[in-house]
Parts: C-alpha cells; sequence; structure tokens
C-alpha cells in the first residue's frame, strides 16, 4: 500500500467515524505521523493534500522538514515526541505546536525560546492518563495547576490536552477522562487518538488524530 492509498483509508475512515459521531465534517484534524520515514516518502503525502505532519525527535525532523517546507506552502508541524530542554531553541525554530509539554522546565525552556524568537507556537499539555510510571505527562490532578502556570505565569498559548493511553487497556476510559480535564480547563482542543483507535477518540471529542502506520505502513 502507498503512501497516498493510506491516507485516502484513513480519511474515509475519519469521515465515517465523525458522521457516526454526529459531528462537523472539519471537526477533527488529520495530524500524519512521518517519524522514521523520510523526505521522500512524505512528498507524495503532501501532493495528495495532507498538511499536518506529526514527528517524534527533534534531530530527526530537523534532516527532513526545512526543506520540506520550503516546498509546500502551508505545512503545520507538530512535535509529537519527548522534548529535553536542550532541544527547546531547535524545536520553537521548526515545529509550529508542542503537543507534548509534560512539565514545568520544559514550558519554562519553551516560554524563554519563544520571546528570544518572537515565535509563538500552540501547545498541549500531555496528561499521563493511566498514571503509567515510564510514560511522560502531568498527572490527572496536577492538570489544573499546570494549565494555570502555563497560562497566567509563562504566557503560554495553551491549546489543548493530548494523552496516550495505556496499551493494554481499553483507550475509551481515558479518552473521557482527558476530555473532562479538558472542559474543566477550559481548553478546546484534544490530541487523542492514533492508527488502532482514532475512531474511538472521536466518538470521545478528539478535534485532532494522530495516524501514522495506517498511512506510510509499518516501520
Amino acid at each position: 500500500m502507498t503512501a497516498v492509498e493510506g491516507l485516502n483509508e484513513v480519511r474515509a475512515r475519519l469521515t465515517k467515524a465523525i458522521k457516526e459521531a454526529d459531528r462537523k465534517p472539519d471537526s477533527v484534524a488529520l495530524v500524519a505521523v512521518s517519524k522514521t520515514f523520510d523526505a521522500d516518502a512524505i512528498r507524495p503525502a503532501i501532493g495528495a493534500g495532507q498538511r499536518i505532519f506529526g514527528e517524534n525527535r527533534v534531530q530527526e525532523a530537523q534532516g527532513k522538514w526545512p526543506e520540506l517546507k520550503a516546498e509546500t506552502a502551508g505545512i503545520e508541524l507538530h512535535l509529537i515526541g519527548p522534548l529535553q530542554s536542550n532541544k527547546a531553541a531547535d524545536a520553537v525554530a521548526l515545529f509550529d505546536v508542542i503537543e507534548s509539554v509534560d512539565r514545568e522546565k520544559i514550558a519554562r525552556a519553551l516560554a524563554d525560546e519563544m520571546k528570544r524568537q518572537g515565535r509563538k507556537l500552540g501547545i498541549y499539555i500531555q496528561v499521563n492518563t493511566g498514571l503509567e510510571p515510564q510514560k511522560a505527562g502531568i498527572a490527572p490532578d496536577d492538570v489544573a495547576a499546570f494549565v494555570d502556570l502555563c497560562r497566567s505565569e509563562l504566557q503560554l498559548s495553551v491549546e489543548g490536552l493530548m494523552c496516550i493511553p495505556p496499551a493494554d487497556e481499553n483507550p475509551g476510559p481515558h479518552f473521557a477522562l482527558l476530555a473532562k480535564l479538558a472542559s474543566e480547563n477550559g481548553l478546546s482542543k484534544l490530541s487523542m487518538g492514533m492508527s488502532g483507535d482514532f475512531e474511538t477518540a472521536i466518538a470521545f471529542g478528539a478535534t485532532s488524530v494522530r495516524v501514522g502506520s495506517a498511512i506510510f505502513g509499518t516501520r
């Protein structure tokens, strides 16, 4: 299956899930996760009209996206993987949205870099809905205080929340929890759902889904 075939199939699934959830056709954005794929593998998806992409690593993204962004206007690049504070400057320079803000140190580093570079990026706060010790993210009980810190003290543009449910659990309750936390904190965007569960995420209110393998194939 080619990337374009995969993209068309995902778009069809997306349209069906949005309709079944009785939501507006343009209410869910597709973030095509292009990590580990090179520029030549990504170009066909861009040619088919895809404009929002997600990458896990700053250094890998630096090797392909400056060129791809120069070739095509309107690309929106999301960092969806963990960010180290020493990569904050590079992330702010290259990405348009940071979805993986998971601790105060990173939030402060990003705020400092945005001021320094004169860029205002949207951010999502990553929530560890399953309280998994090996996984990044703010604990659900700490979300309100962290949102307030990011908004009030750091003046960051907090757009929404993001989560990655535990792999061995039903994702529905985790998506429901994220939606509840977003509502309680006045946030309208929810980044949740991947190749295997994005239809469920849409039913629970996802405003963007992060899909990689169903588009580009296995890594």
